[in-house]
């Protein structure tokens, strides 16, 4: 009877130890394993400019800059970008012109070499996007509109797949501007990370109706800085994300993020990182773990 005792306390204990294993071998939250933003083949950070989209991307081969924050953050953007030792850009994209998006990239294309821009092609009357424009045509940089279905290579097995907006505009409202923002899935082996931009519920229905299965992700970048018009049920379902980074600023005005939208994330059970919080968010991943760090 003792030697049976001992054998099943043997089993019991190699089971626990079997599940504490697994549950330490599967990428996500920060602490998880040894990756760090250092050793890291990818990082993703998700730059504190307050209330605005900033993402920075440091692939092997190859820097990108997914948005610009707002005017009021540009030189603290740009302070940002220069104490991480960047000096050329080699792709910069602008989801939307709206100011928070693009506030930000008359400075970064004075103060860094920018190789190659992508643009959503929607248009605006604003001073913020005719400075924009001018500094592209000064500077003579490649321009590219993207549509869904369109690939970007960062090298590596890295790769952004274009999932929004279709070469037919959303259009009949007044969040065309945002309804029509870049989504890109940024793929590295088993990492993916959904970058939203200001996407709402709209295009997320087309993208869905399009097909679901593109969307799933191990970690969202939340559409629309957590706003109540982004992250619908149907798309978190298809998404899936084991985490949520929101991009906005402390107290703005907008009330982001929308208390709706943080208890759908807390009943999927989805981490939730916030820049108005926790500064700025670095993801790093191998290609099958990966860590997220908060800055504070």
């Amino acid at each position: 009877m003792n030697s049976i005792r001992k054998w099943s306390w043997l089993v019991i204990v190699v089971t626990v130890f079997s599940m504490v294993l697994m549950a330490g071998c599967k990428g996500g939250i920060a602490g998880s394993n040894n990756l760090t933003a250092a050793n890291a083949p990818l990082t993703v950070k998700v730059l504190d400019v307050g209330q605005g989209d900033a993402i920075l991307i440091r692939a092997k081969d190859q820097v990108v800059l997914v948005d610009t924050g707002d005017v009021p953050a540009k030189d603290e953007l740009v302070k940002m970008l220069k104490s991480q030792g960047i000096t050329t850009i080699d792709k910069l994209i602008i989801t939307h012109p709206h100011a928070d998006h693009i506030g930000g990239a008359t400075a970064v294309l004075q103060a860094f070499t920018v190789k190659q821009i992508y643009d959503s092609g929607q248009k605006t009357t604003s001073n913020l996007y005719k400075q924009y424009l001018t500094q592209i045509q000064k500077k003579s940089i490649p321009f590219t509109v993207v549509s869904a279905g369109m690939t970007i290579d960062l090298g590596s097995d890295m790769v952004l797949t274009i999932l929004a907006p279709d070469k037919s505009p959303i259009t009949g409202s007044e969040a065309d501007l945002n309804n029509n923002s870049i989504v890109a899935k940024l793929v590295y082996q088993n990492f993916s990370m959904l970058l939203t931009g200001d996407a709402e519920s709209e295009s997320e229905a087309r993208m869905l109706k399009k097909d679901a299965s593109t969307l799933k992700s191990v970690v969202l970048k939340s559409g629309h800085h957590g706003s109540r018009t982004s992250s619908s049920v149907p798309f978190l379902q298809a998404v899936s994300p084991e985490a949520a980074i929101i991009s906005l600023g402390a107290n703005n005005e907008y009330h982001h993020p929308h208390p709706s939208t943080l208890k759908k994330y807390q009943d999927k059970k989805i981490a939730i990182y916030r820049t108005d919080k926790d500064g700025t968010v670095t993801v790093s991943s191998d290609g099958k773990n990966y860590t997220i760090t908060k800055e504070r």
